[in-house]
């Protein structure tokens, strides 16, 4: 078994030479950045991008109701895809590659021609700026194409996940009233096919907001065009690009207007629609692949995120697109055919520097070390992570088997960036911390009263002071965006998740505060006691919930997928719970371990610990299920509650 140090005795690790040759920033410059007033900082990283009017003000207003960059214009799609069209026009922007084999190259060049040339589609069909045009599509390069038209006339676009049922479509369709609708007709996902034409067909049904919906046929399926009902007209993508030969010219856009709606899925049925300016979003995630991946015109990225969530937007579509780099993009599940796939990959294309999710790496170290055969993987330097808690054997296995850095990081869709991070090549990191407040972004972790909290204590992650990528508002509901992230502690954003600093400032963040736990006098968060779990030889992973408890206020409960050929039933669990004693102390031991074969996890692997809580408590799930791809799992798991 593993002998890994507590959390906050982890010593601080040092970035690598390869690293520290190629850094961004020395040292001391990093040092210099962070101890910039937060204002003085993002005007020198937007002065790094080109705009066509500046701004007369940096900031203007407060948390809650702000501006940055005022007067300030220009267009994210020029910065993303333009500016490098004109300096390398035959640089590849997108390696692309399907699960069943298929591949396309796009250039800078014929990238930025195709997204103007569809964005002259949007503006033939009456898309003005500020209208809304909702993606249903998965990682295809047309989803680069479609976005950056959306940034280039100014409309305000919303991807839909691809894995979200009818109903859950429908939600983000009825809230944001789009005039245009793009969906694929269907992508791959473990060998089968996920129809996505038909679920629009059945989500869209009686929202009179559509006059359009525009097909992407990838799979060469069988999908007519025709007027519905209600007198939406349905088109072919590929028809409709052969008919225009006309190029949009960029609108140029004040830094503050709406640049896209993104939802959570939260524990309510409810989606939140948070928007996000264009311009700030721009300058804050140029800003964030700067420091967590210090992306240079010679590296080969992948970024393995899907296109429906957030991580995609910051690390690929918009901040990756924004350093000019060329990047990996992959439709479908990355095990598939099997697990030596990601490997396959990143030796093909070169690959050195990655981003994914603790998730992802897991997955592949479940897979065992077979799956490597044969593989090369030294030019793997940097592998930047952001998701959920990562815990330090993780940490340690990824480095070994990828020779490489691991940068793990801290952000949530409404902050726009992953904003704790360590400067790669410049600054430390711990294994299984998020690194340290980036420049530009202040950070205290607070108790109940609002005050702050000693280092190496648990309570409240909140930030204190504005920046440019912070979501502005819901959606139709300033008051919701109030009411939910700053009324508990007026005049600071709250993230809602439980954090600790430690004596070195490196931030570690334990999971929602619902997942702290209050255990005969202990504040704990499931971090750790999942961290002690993973060290245990037979667990894969892990997932640790809180259950009321009458005498103690809360006990944890764990869940465990258990390794291929771990030995199963009683003993395991026995052996589970005093693992957790011997890593945490007496206190925590579990009120039960349960040893399951799959877990509910969303179809970026995230496992739903939120779910666990319900089944415990209520013996069903009563929270929003449209993020969960294998509902499958929740009668496995509730059997065995019941066992």
């Amino acid at each position: 078994m593993s002998t890994q140090p507590p959390l906050l005795d982890q010593p601080l690790i040092p970035p690598s030479d390869a690293l520290r040759r190629q850094a961004p920033v020395t040292p001391q410059e990093a040092e210099r950045l962070k101890a910039l007033p937060p204002t003085e900082y993002w005007a020198e990283m937007a002065s790094e991008l080109e705009w066509d009017e500046r701004w007369t003000k940096i900031l203007d207003g407060e948390l809650g109701d702000f501006r940055y960059f005022v007067g300030a214009k220009g267009n994210v799609s020029v910065n993303c895809l333009d500016r490098h069209a004109e300096k390398t026009p035959d640089k590849v922007a997108l390696h692309y590659e399907r699960e069943d084999g298929l591949t396309e190259t796009w250039t800078y060049q014929q990238l930025t021609t195709e997204t103007a040339r569809f964005a002259a589609v949007l503006e033939d069909m009456g898309v003005q700026k500020g209208d809304r045009v909702s993606l249903l599509l998965s990682n295809i390069p047309e989803a680069f194409i479609a976005i950056h038209a959306c940034y280039r006339i100014g409309a305000v676009y919303s991807v839909i996940f691809a894995g979200f049922s009818a109903a859950a479509v429908r939600d983000r369709l009825e809230d944001a009233r789009p005039k245009v609708v793009i969906v694929a007709d269907g992508t791959l996902r473990r060998g089968k096919v996920v129809a996505l034409k038909s679920v629009l067909t059945e989500a869209r049904r009686g929202i009179d907001s559509i006059e359009h919906v525009i097909v992407i046929n990838r799979l060469n399926s069988d999908v007519t065009q025709q007027p519905d009902e209600q007198g939406c007209n349905e088109h072919d993508w590929a028809d409709l690009m052969a008919r225009t030969r006309r190029l949009a010219a960029p609108v140029m856009l004040e830094a503050n207007e709406p640049g896209f709606i993104i939802y959570t899925s939260g524990t309510t049925s409810k989606p939140k629609g948070l928007v996000h300016s264009g311009l700030g979003f721009l300058v804050g995630t140029y800003a964030n692949v700067k420091w967590s991946l210090n992306l240079r015109p010679e590296d080969n990225y992948w970024c393995t995120a899907d296109v429906g969530w957030l991580t995609s937007p910051i690390f690929a579509l918009v901040g990756g697109m924004a350093h000019g780099v060329t990047q990996v993009l992959y439709e479908g599940s990355i095990d598939t055919p099997s697990p030596s796939r990601p490997y396959e990959l990143v030796e093909k294309y070169g690959v050195n520097k990655i981003f994914t999710a603790p998730t992802a790496l897991r997955m592949l170290r479940r897979a065992g070390q077979s799956a490597l055969a044969g593989r090369d993987l030294s030019k793997v330097e940097l592998i930047s992570l952001v998701g959920e808690p990562l815990d330090p054997e993780t940490w340690h296995w990824t480095a070994d088997t990828f020779g490489a850095f691991v940068n793990n990081t801290y952000g949530q869709t409404e902050t726009g960036t992953a904003w704790a991070s360590a400067i790669v090549g410049a600054t430390d990191t711990k294994a299984g911390s998020c690194g340290e407040a980036l420049p530009g972004y202040r950070a205290e972790v607070v108790g109940e009263d609002g005050q702050p909290v000693a280092a190496g204590q648990l309570g409240v992650l909140t930030l204190t002071e504005p920046f440019p990528c912070l979501a502005r508002t819901v959606w139709g509901s300033s008051e919701r965006y109030h009411e939910t992230y700053f009324s508990e502690f007026p005049g600071r954003y709250a993230s809602a998740d439980a954090a600790m600093l430690d004596e070195d400032g490196q931030l570690w963040v334990t999971g929602r505060i619902d997942d702290v736990m209050n255990v005969s006098g202990h504040r704990i968060g499931t971090m750790e006691l999942e961290a002690a779990l993973i060290t245990h030889p037979a667990v894969s992973e892990a997932a640790v919930v809180a259950q009321s408890d009458e005498l103690r206020g809360a006990v944890p409960v764990a869940f465990v997928v258990p390794r291929a050929g771990a030995w199963e039933g009683r003993q395991l669990s026995e052996e589970l719970a005093e693992a957790i004693v011997a890593g945490v102390g007496k206190y925590a031991r579990p009120a039960a371990v349960y040893v399951v074969p799959t877990l509910p996890r969303t179809r970026s692997g995230k496992i739903m610990r939120r779910l666990l809580r319900d089944l415990l408590e209520h013996g069903e799930v009563r929270g929003d299920m449209s993020s969960l791809e294998n509902p499958d799992a929740l009668e496995v798991v509730l059997g065995h509650i019941r066992m």
